[in-house]
Formats: structure tokens, sequence, C-alpha cells
């Protein structure tokens, strides 16, 4: 079976942890290199994960005749830099999210893909995931009514000062590093972009960055969606989808544990004053990362269009910075 091969341009912890695992299993992909600025990081990186090529910088990587596509988990003020030079090198890219720093600099990435004729895409991994794909389906289909409103909240609890989600230098923040996924969700599902959008923010005073953030987004149909977002605030995820005839229920939205079952509680009714119908469910174990791996290297291996576009991504971005710029 033919297979992409990967290389992986950083050391970076949501890599090695979660990606770079989940890539090995995808039946289409092969992972090949990995590189740092230290290269004995990278051989490091690379015996831990049994890859055959460890790099000590980037260049070298995307010189190499064996990988057809890299992954990117850099910092996000270096994304644009590196997914362009993965361009000029001929390799396909998937790129972390958030795409970039500001709309701009995603619109440049994009056009530097394009005209290199590679394959770009961001890895808003839970798009993937089964319980997301049956929750469009459904929304999509109507058994909820019509779609009203989407409310969402997100946070972890980090404040060190070091780490890169509390460094405005590197893109940090709320809403760059959670609100992203909420904006998402809800652009996904209304299927359209926010007509109005309004924002709280908080930031820290030491280094700037917003740390609880609250945001309402107005579609066109008039539909609404509101999510919260903290990076100071108990780990906690949920989105609840409501419509005119039920709602949709979602315990932890965006990074379910690959190796438990995920669910979704779906309440449907007749009507004002119908039965109330209420239906768990269940999806088997899955990997949102393997998904989203296969799903991209078959898009590179048949030719054809990558799942999400990357306009999408630079939608989402453009929210970002209403968001964040509406203070």
């Amino acid at each position: 079976m033919a297979k992409v091969r990967w290389g992986i341009l950083s050391t970076a912890d949501i890599g090695m942890s979660r990606v770079i695992p989940a890539i090995q299993r995808a039946h289409n992909c092969e992972v090949v290199a990995i590189a740092s600025r230290d290269a004995s990081v990278a051989a490091d990186a690379a015996a831990k994960l049994n890859l055959p090529a460890a790099y000590g910088s980037y260049e070298d990587l995307l010189s190499a005749d064996d990988v057809d596509a890299v992954y990117v988990p850099l910092p996000n003020d270096l994304h644009a830099e590196w997914v362009m030079k993965a361009a000029s090198a001929g390799k396909h890219v998937l790129c972390e999210k958030p795409l970039a720093l500001f709309s701009t600099q995603a619109e440049q990435m994009a056009a530097a893909c394009h005209d290199a004729d590679v394959k770009f895409q961001e890895a808003m991994m839970y798009r993937h995931q089964p319980a997301w794909v049956e929750a469009v389906r459904l929304v999509k289909n109507g058994t909820i009514g019509d779609l009203v409103a989407v409310q969402s909240w997100f946070s972890i609890y980090n404040d060190d000062p070091n780490n890169i989600r509390n460094r405005a230098e590197n893109g940090g923040g709320a809403v760059m590093d959670l609100g992203c996924y909420p904006i998402s969700v809800a652009r996904m599902l209304f299927a359209a972009e926010p007509v109005h959008v309004e924002s709280v923010v908080r930031r820290d005073p030491e280094t700037t960055v917003d740390i609880v953030t609250s945001a309402l987004l107005e579609f066109p149909n008039g539909g609404q969606s509101t999510f919260t977002c903290s990076l100071r605030a108990h780990d906690e995820q949920w989105v609840h989808i409501v419509g005119t005839t039920g709602r949709i229920e979602f315990e932890v939205p965006f990074n379910p544990r690959p190796d438990r079952e995920t669910s979704i509680l779906v309440v449907t009714s007749d009507g004002p004053s119908g039965s109330t119908v209420s239906e768990t469910i269940a999806f088997p174990p899955s990997n949102q990362y393997t998904i989203q791996a296969e799903l991209f290297a078959q898009a590179v291996l048949d030719g054809t269009s990558v799942p999400v576009p990357i306009s999408d991504a630079i939608a989402n971005l453009r929210v970002v910075e209403t968001i964040l710029g509406s203070t």
C-alpha cells in the first residue's frame, strides 16, 4: 500500500505525546524524520519514537528527498515562515492551529502552498472525530429542528510565564489556544460566517495575553453562539447545541481520550408540547489525530482536495482577530 512519508518540524510536546504516535498508527502514513534546532534533541526524539532519521535543522529536513509531507507543531509565530519554506521545498503541510498570528499571514501561506501545488490544511483535529461527524449530520438533517444556539466552554489552568500559551510574542492567549475551537464549531454548525461579534477580554497585566475571554457570535439566520475560554480556570470543556425541537450535548468535545468510548446526548421532542425522547449515541474508541492524518494522506495520494479547505482556517482566524480587537 502506498504511504505518505512524514517529517516533523519540531519536538513540541503535542507532537511527541499525541500527534506523531497517532500518525504512526495511520495505515497510509509513515513518519520517517524529525527535526529540531538542536541535533541532540532531535536524535533523542527520534530514538524515543523509533524514527529512522533526525535532523539538527528544519532546513535539512525540508531538503530530504524521502519526505513527502510535514507536520508543523511549532509556536504560532513560526507557522508562517516554516509553512512557506515547506511549500517552497515541495512538501505538503499539515499545520497546527491557529494557522498564523494574523489572517493576512494565513493568506500568504495559502498562496505559497497553492503556487507550489502542495496540499495545505490546518490541524483542527476535532472535526474528524466520529461524534462530531454524526452531530453535524444530525443538525443538517433537522433532527433538532432549526439551529438556534451553540454554547461552549473550554478552559485549562496554565500560569507558567515561560509556556508559549502565556507569551504574547509567540501568539499565546486563551482565544488563540482554546477559543479557536468554539469559533470553529459554531461556524461549522451554522455553515456560515458570523455577521456580528462581541467580546469581553481579560488580559494578564504582566504577560498581556488574554486569560479569560467570552464572546457572542451572531449568524445570518439569527442564530447565536456564545463561549468562554480561559487559561486560568479549572480544566473543563463542553458544547451544547440547541435547536427548535431538540438539543445535542458533548461532554468532551475537543480532546477525548482515544482509548475510551465517546458519546453524545441527543434530546428531541415532537414540538412545544410534545413528548421528549433522550438518546445517548456511543462511538467506539478512536484517535482523531490518526483519522486526520489518514484523511490528509489520502488526499495527497489521490491528488484530491484536503477534507477541510484552508479558506476555513483563514475565516476562523478572522473571527479570532475580531474578538481580540474588540476590547
